[in-house]
Formats: C-alpha cells, sequence, structure tokens
C-alpha cells in the first residue's frame, strides 16, 4: 500500500516537472522574441535560460525518484537525462551566438517536451 502511494507521488512529481520544463521552454520562446524587440529581452531571455536548465534538472530527479521506488522501467530516466543533454547544448549554443541551430534546437525541445507531456 505504501508502495503504491510512493509511486503515484512519484508519478505526480514527475508530471509537474514535465509540465515546469514545458512551461519554461515556451517562455525562451516568447523572451526571444523579446530579445529581439526590447531592451530587456537578453535580460530576460539570460534568466530564462537558467530556469528552464534547472527545471530539465527537477525532471531528472523526478524521473529517478519515479524509477527508483518500484524499479519500474529506466525509460523516464533515460528521457529526461537526453534532455538534459539537449539542454546543455542549447545554453552553450546560446552563448555561442549560433542561432541557426539555437532556435531550431528549442522548437525541437518545446515539441519533445509536449510530447512527454501528452504520454504522461
Amino acid at each position: 500500500m505504501a508502495t503504491q502511494a510512493t509511486a503515484r507521488r512519484s508519478f505526480s512529481f514527475l508530471q509537474i516537472a514535465i509540465t515546469l520544463q514545458t512551461v519554461t521552454i515556451f517562455l525562451q520562446a516568447v523572451s526571444a522574441g523579446l530579445l529581439l524587440s526590447s531592451s530587456y529581452g537578453e535580460t530576460l531571455h539570460g534568466v530564462g535560460a537558467r530556469v528552464m536548465y534547472g527545471a530539465s534538472m527537477v525532471y531528472v530527479l523526478a524521473a529517478v525518484l519515479a524509477w527508483k521506488p518500484g524499479g519500474g522501467s529506466l525509460r523516464p530516466v533515460w528521457h529526461a537525462s537526453g534532455f538534459l543533454v539537449l539542454a546543455s547544448v542549447q545554453v552553450v549554443l546560446g552563448i555561442a551566438h549560433i542561432p541557426s541551430v539555437h532556435l531550431p534546437l528549442g522548437v525541437l525541445m518545446f515539441g519533445l517536451s509536449l510530447l512527454a507531456l501528452a504520454r504522461r
């Protein structure tokens, strides 16, 4: 009984983590538009990048916590870890000012995050 409650709580935390990640990526797209049209856009996009990266780390933590108690599939952990790698590449590309790869990767990340959210 306690294991089922723990699994349910972990599942809920996983869903919250994926939702948080998806929302932060969407807000990054909004702040990218502001980056092109306002003086405070760069600051907002930089802060948003840190929040998005943190949300990706929370997603990994939630996936591990959801997997560990029940000994279920490692697939969510691999997905979350892969997403953290994509987020790391995205940050490096943003710092290097390579928009030709940074922007399409951001769109891909948003789509993948939506897909992960829909699967939950």
